[in-house]
Order: C-alpha cells, then sequence, then structure tokens
C-alpha cells in the first residue's frame, strides 16, 4: 500500500514539473505555424506584385490603376514582412 501511494505522489509530481516543458513545445508549434503561414502569404503577395506588373507592362492596366494596385499590394507586403519580422 505504502509503495502504490509513492508511486501516485512520484507520478503526479513528474506531470506537475514537465507541464510547463509540453507547453512550450506546443507554444513552438504554434509559432512555426503562424511563421509557415506568413510565409506562404509573402510568397502569395509577391506573386501578386509581379503579376500587376505583367499586366501594367502587356497593357492590361493603365498607369493609374496599376500605381493604386501597386501601392496597395506593397503596403500589404511590408505588414507581412513586419509580422514575421516580430516572430523573430
Amino acid at each position: 500500500m505504502d509503495l502504490l501511494i509513492v508511486v501516485v505522489v512520484l507520478a503526479v509530481v513528474v506531470l506537475v514539473v514537465s507541464a510547463p516543458l509540453r507547453r512550450a513545445a506546443s507554444d513552438e508549434e504554434v509559432e512555426d505555424a503562424e511563421r509557415a503561414e506568413l510565409e506562404a502569404a509573402r510568397d502569395a503577395k509577391y506573386h501578386e506584385i509581379r503579376d500587376a506588373d505583367l499586366d501594367h507592362r502587356t497593357g492590361k492596366l493603365s498607369d493609374a490603376d496599376w500605381r493604386a494596385l501597386d501601392r496597395s499590394l506593397r503596403t500589404e507586403a511590408v505588414e507581412i514582412l513586419r509580422r514575421l519580422d516580430e516572430l523573430d
């Protein structure tokens, strides 16, 4: 009976002591997932910028439309890059 109590107390101590370690691992997983999401958004935004440039060069976008679109796309890209920097 005494051995059972010692084993139960020891198990509880191990769980309590190792709880922060388990949470730290899950925090890292969340940060890795957020980083991957932001990197994908960054790559997609770069692709949108290149597409807008191509549309402008081929005459599908006027100068005024291209400037407005380019400004907004680059503003969004800067925001994504800022959020990526904050993760570092």
